[in-house]
């Protein structure tokens, strides 16, 4: 989300949760501190936005390398994250969040799940379905997205995430804000919704969410 007033405690969330991580490396305490680092990484469930934002036009390519458009998922709900495929730590935890997304909104065909690369020259169509198939994402539901990076960058920049190229703390290319975030998008195109891929909790608050909008 775009930076505001109150994004001084996000920053500081994730300064801690980097310094977890650091904390882990260095001294061996891995598994509890990145588990504690990742389930207090952003305690507030159904963030808000602070301005509207609406689904632009895209033409990106699916891992099965047939051209997906925005008009494609005219009417539907969708459930978008961001990842990288050599993204280790944070983007397989947000992913798993999808998984079970995934599974849960089964039966249900106005949900679409919508994975959008900010990797592009790495995650091929190849990769991605390589990918896809370590979470078991059914290629007729959930989408991974990749294709030109300019395309790719407007779309996540203008639709979703805000960019910040002075953060010290961003790990992923195009230093965008809050990829860590799972986004609700409405059948109209518009954003309802984040909530934090790394929470456990998440699942259910999603779910919620795509009931509310079916409604």
């Amino acid at each position: 989300m775009l930076k505001t007033a109150s994004s001084t405690a996000p920053n500081d969330e994730r300064l801690f949760f980097w310094v977890a991580v650091v904390l882990a490396t260095v001294f061996g305490a891995g598994g509890f501190i990145i588990v504690f680092a990742l389930n207090h990484h952003e305690a507030t469930a159904g963030i808000k936005l602070d301005h509207p934002r609406q689904l632009v036009n895209f033409a990106l390519t699916d891992r099965t390398g047939r051209t997906v458009t925005r008009a494609e998922l005219e009417g539907k709900i969708l459930v978008v994250d961001f990842l990288f495929t050599s993204c280790g730590l944070t983007c397989p935890e947000v992913n798993r969040r999808m998984a079970e997304i995934q599974q849960r909104t089964a039966g249900r065909p106005d949900v679409r799940l919508v994975s959008l690369t900010v990797d592009p020259r790495t995650d091929t169509p190849a990769a991605l379905m390589k990918y896809g198939a370590r979470f078991g994402a059914d290629a007729n539901r959930w989408l991974l997205l990749t294709g030109d990076k300019a395309v790719l960058y407007q779309l996540i920049g203008t639709s979703f995430l805000a960019q910040d190229a002075d953060d010290p703390f961003s790990n992923m290319p195009g230093n965008f804000l809050h990829t860590e975030r799972i986004a609700v998008v409405d059948a109209r195109g518009q954003v309802q919704a984040y909530f934090d891929g790394l929470r456990p909790e998440t699942t259910g608050e999603v779910v919620a969410e795509i009931a509310r909008l079916r409604k």
